[in-house]
């Protein structure tokens, strides 16, 4: 059995960024700057420092740009290649037709702003049976209205009325690990997204577990969580930073 962090990660980087235009209209949403930096950049830093060899980039919208940044990877001392995808192909169908994914492997969206530990995420991960593990976080949704239930059998009869409730979901950090199985279920050069891939997964009876790390997370898509990190960062550098290597 394998133990430690993977030696291999995908990050899935070929998104149009259409939520944060008109800023992505010249750069790709992973390239957009946090503090001194693009997001990318602290998620290479942060997989090296986990352990992780070899990350594979799943391009697509303004591809050379994160290409002709990352290189080969020389400056992480990570060995780093693409895929460019010729057609959109979801958040998780390029996985199909990426070689060597043949030993558990990890998988995230290369704009994504956390300070978890990666080793944690994977080791919570070998120590089940589940095909896949999803790193999730807690979100509270305020809705600013009055909020109406009603009789199941008369919609027009209301028993309950609530003044701006709040919601709570588990939402997925954009951060998962697989075991190589996983594969068998997305068809090359098919489009496919990660929420109908997890249920292919469950309809076949594969166990998906969720890992529930105490840890900061922002998906930079919306314009105003790229607000709050660019607000954050500093403060939470060296928790969002690795040290370098002495």
């Amino acid at each position: 059995m394998m133990t430690g962090m993977p030696q291999r990660a995908v990050v899935l980087a070929g998104g149009t960024g259409t939520r944060l235009r008109p800023y992505t209209a010249v750069l790709p949403k992973p390239l957009m700057p946090v503090g001194d930096r693009p997001i990318l950049d602290i998620v290479l830093r942060q997989l090296r420092a986990a352990g992780i060899e070899h990350v594979t980039i799943a391009t697509g919208y303004l591809a050379e740009l994160i290409e002709a940044f990352c290189s080969d990877g020389h400056a992480y001392d990570l060995q780093i290649d693409y895929f460019r995808e010729r057609e959109p192909l979801g958040t998780v169908g390029a996985l199909a037709t990426i070689d060597g994914l043949d030993a558990p492997f990890l998988v995230m969206n290369g704009d994504v702003l956390t300070d978890m530990s990666y080793e944690g995420f994977f080791a919570a991960h070998e120590a089940s049976d589940a095909a896949a593990t999803i790193a999730t976080t807690r979100r509270t949704i305020e809705v600013s209205l009055g909020v109406m239930l009603f009789e199941e059998q008369d919609e027009q009869r209301v028993v309950d009325y609530i003044e701006k409730p709040s919601l709570h979901y588990d939402a997925s950090m954009g951060v998962y690990a697989f075991e190589p199985r996983v594969l068998q279920y997305i068809e090359p050069n098919v489009r496919l997204d990660f929420p109908d891939l997890i249920l292919r997964l469950l309809a076949a009876g594969e166990e998906v577990r969720a890992h529930r790390p105490d840890a900061y997370w922002l998906d930079l898509g919306r314009h105003d969580d790229y607000e709050t990190a660019m607000a954050d960062f500093e403060a939470m550098r060296d928790r969002l930073l690795p040290a370098p290597p002495s």
